[in-house]
């Protein structure tokens, strides 16, 4: 909003610059009037410039996501959730510490317990702090014992925050060799899908979880089943 504010105090000191140097100081005067007697120009003149931004910042991200669809949908190391032969592909970033991210995994759950195509690459994305990177980096070296939607479905039934203390406690209660999972928290696979999923987010304009791209369209925020069953059916049509 200050950028908008600044441009717009820029474009009419350089307009009435340019008047003054004409020696046009009569339509100085009333211009100055004008947006004197009606302030909501400046209002209007704002809200055109964040539209015409949002419509930019929308165009970039969707040739981003052109750009970038082969590191979204075959990073191989990034878990997958449904059939993962399927033909209809949706990219999940979330945080296992995220209010929302937790309603839209049951959303997720529903969708692809009702549709066999749908495959869901799963993004983490721990923006919530130290606890959420932890979780991460724990969910996905669960994937080397063959646990990750196991562990998955029950950190995100997790009530509570999601700990060091809790995460482990979990991972033991569905016989996870802890020793083992805390050594491939910090290799390599687990590290790299983390960095990669951070560059992705940002070169997609994704600040907040969940988020998801289907498709080329990139849907913030934890939608309803029926609002993800059409988005399916837009991709299928396509």
């Amino acid at each position: 909003m200050k950028y908008v504010i600044l441009f717009l105090g820029f474009f009419l000191n350089n307009f009435i610059a340019s008047l003054t140097f004409a020696q046009d100081t009569d339509l100085e005067k009333k211009v100055l009037e004008i947006i004197r007697n009606n302030p909501e120009i400046i209002m209007e003149a704002i809200k055109i410039l964040q539209a015409k931004d949002a419509k930019n910042k929308q165009e970039q991200a969707d040739q981003n996501i052109k750009s970038n669809k082969q590191r979204l949908e075959d990073d191989k190391n990034a878990p997958i959730l449904g059939n993962p032969n399927g033909e209809i592909t949706i990219v999940e970033f979330f945080d296992y510490n995220c209010g929302y991210c937790r309603r839209a995994f049951k959303t997720i759950m529903n969708l692809i317990a009702d549709n066999n195509a749908v495959k869901v690459v799963m993004r983490e994305l721990p923006i919530l702090g130290d606890a959420s990177v932890f979780t991460a980096k724990a969910s996905l070296a669960s994937q080397k014992q063959q646990k990750y939607e196991e562990f998955h479905v029950a950190l995100m039934n997790n009530r509570s925050r999601n700990t060091e203390k809790s995460v482990l406690k979990i991972a033991k209660k569905i016989g996870m060799d802890i020793d083992q999972l805390q050594l491939d928290m910090n290799s390599s696979f687990v590290l790299d899908h983390i960095e990669e999923s951070q560059k992705l987010s940002e070169s997609l304009g994704i600040s907040g979880t969940p988020a998801f791209v289907f498709g080329e369209k990139i849907v913030p925020g934890a939608i309803d089943l029926q609002a993800m069953k059409d988005l399916v059916a837009q991709i299928a049509s396509n």
